[in-house]
């Protein structure tokens, strides 16, 4: 305890800046104009919520001396680890908590345990163990370090805890890629909060300096800001980013309980991963895959139904989309030729495709197919346009038509049936015919929605100019070859 009169050492968390708080200042310093929300329609599986913004904190500093209801103890399985957060909450809790921790006979990797706070300032203090990782037991180790939070958070509100105080679960000892259990420990908080909010109003990240860059860095991906923020940083989420409660999904892994065994459900309103599990004979309980070679062989003979090649196009879709959440695709989205923007004039999302910014011959197209399709899914369930800049494109940005066909091909329905435009922009007699060779012969219902677009004023009678990212190569050409464009202009009768 501190001595009498001297001042304490201890943090209130309601003396702590908001997650919000120096993000707002500096709008205010610069003068930025926040996006409304009627001119941008975000898709961001973690949308902005400034509900749940201000109940998060970013404090660089020791867990153990936070005045909250709860902080949490990282440990090892008998609760006797020497670790720097530890030692910090013994040294100041004082030797009751030894025995405390005694009586709780240890806690296994994933658990969460309480015992009081005993002289900290905070109440409580939630004990839990965090996996040791090894890369080829890298699912174990992310379903566990995730159970961690989430019974975490559980207890604290089976506790009805107000406020409490987050250390860096994995520690240094148990060689936990820091940057991949931060994308865990936020996303679980934020789909938390998302389900329970009203349970908890403060929940402090407690950071060392090393790790302070780490968690502002990945903080705006899962609590941002803004809608300006939230789109920024859409392109940086992970391929994996779990379920709907944060969890880890090993789709592979999943049974699917049938309401009626026996008889197959009606499926066509699922476009879950979930909704590729196929019914197996007569089983009472499950739904798992069929027989893949059976069902090959029989799409060879023709004898397949309407019903069951959509089954297996739905299948090997999902399996696309399983890799695509499984793989690093970091150097695909460094190329920026793919990203979401604002909305156009019927309020559909505009999605931008950078045709020079692809350098075919130099990067896998696969993992290109892959990014497209991790970009791509959560857009896809709503009506889209793609705006596509054939701008200075040359031989080397050409994508080959067998890798369209196959893009085409694998894709779900819901991409072909809600695009509901592309915009082919600076276009060559080349490209014209070839785009047209491409959407007669090889795929269909694809030619009546390309429009042609010759200049950017010509865009923008479909797509408002502030709804759109440009590149800068782009606004240079046009004004080369059209003139600057002018604000008031008459609706194109071509668009």
């Amino acid at each position: 305890m501190d001595p009498l009169g001297a001042p304490s050492q201890f943090v209130d968390v309601d003396s702590l800046p908001g997650w919000t708080d120096a993000y707002e200042a500096k709008q205010l310093d610069s003068h930025q104009n926040p996006v409304e929300k009627a001119q941008v329609d975000v898709r961001s599986p973690f949308p902005y919520r400034k509900d749940i913004n201000a109940k998060i904190i970013l404090w660089k500093g020791d867990v153990a001396l936070l005045n909250c209801t709860a902080i949490v103890n990282t440990s090892n399985e008998s609760l006797t680890d020497k670790n720097p957060v530890s030692e910090s909450i013994f040294m100041h809790a004082g030797p009751d908590l030894r025995d405390e921790l005694q009586k709780l006979k240890g806690c296994r990797t994933g658990e969460a345990k309480l015992t009081k706070g005993f002289n900290l300032a905070a109440r409580f203090i939630i004990h839990t163990v965090g996996p040791k990782y090894k890369s080829r037991y890298r699912t174990a180790a992310e379903s566990s370090l995730y159970s961690c939070y989430r019974n975490v958070l559980q207890l604290a509100k089976e506790q009805a805890m107000c406020s409490i105080g987050f250390c860096v679960i994995n520690s240094l000892k148990r060689c936990y890629p820091l940057e991949d259990a931060t994308h865990i420990a936020l996303r679980t908080v934020r789909r938390f909060l998302e389900i329970h909010g009203e349970t908890l109003e403060k929940v402090v990240f407690a950071v060392s300096e090393l790790e302070e860059a780490t968690y502002q860095k990945l903080l705006p991906l899962y609590f941002p800001r803004s809608l300006e923020e939230e789109i920024q940083s859409l392109p940086y989420l992970p391929a994996d980013i779990g379920n709907a409660e944060g969890e880890p999904v090993v789709p592979e892994r999943q049974i699917r309980i049938t309401e009626k065994p026996g008889v197959p459900d009606d499926a066509s309103d699922e476009e879950g991963l979930e909704a590729d599990l196929s019914f197996i004979g007569s089983h009472a309980f499950a739904r798992m895959e069929g027989d893949v070679d059976k069902q090959r062989r029989l799409i060879l003979q023709g004898q397949l139904s309407e019903a069951a090649l959509q089954k297996q196009h739905q299948r090997n879709y999902n399996r696309w989309l399983c890799q695509a959440r499984a793989e690093d695709l970091s150097d695909i989205a460094s190329l920026k030729a793919l990203y979401q923007t604002g909305v156009d004039n019927c309020g559909r999302t505009v999605m931008v495709v950078v045709g020079r910014n692809i350098p075919v011959t130099l990067i896998d197209m696969e993992k290109a197919l892959l990014y497209f399709i991790h970009v791509m899914d959560h857009i896809a369930v709503k009506e889209y346009v793609l705006v596509y800049f054939h701008t200075l494109t040359n031989d080397y940005n050409q994508l080959d038509s067998n890798f369209l066909k196959k893009l085409y091909d694998v894709v779900d329905a819901k991409y072909k049936r809600n695009l509901k435009a592309l915009y082919f922009v600076h276009p060559t007699f080349r490209s014209k015919v070839s785009a047209w060779f491409f959407t007669t012969f090889t795929v269909s219902g694809l030619k009546d929605k390309i429009h042609y677009v010759e200049s950017l004023q010509q865009l923008f009678t479909a797509i408002p100019p502030e709804q759109i990212d440009l590149p800068p190569f782009v606004l240079e050409y046009d004004a080369r070859e059209n003139g600057p464009y002018y604000s008031s202009y008459p609706p194109s009768p071509d668009l």
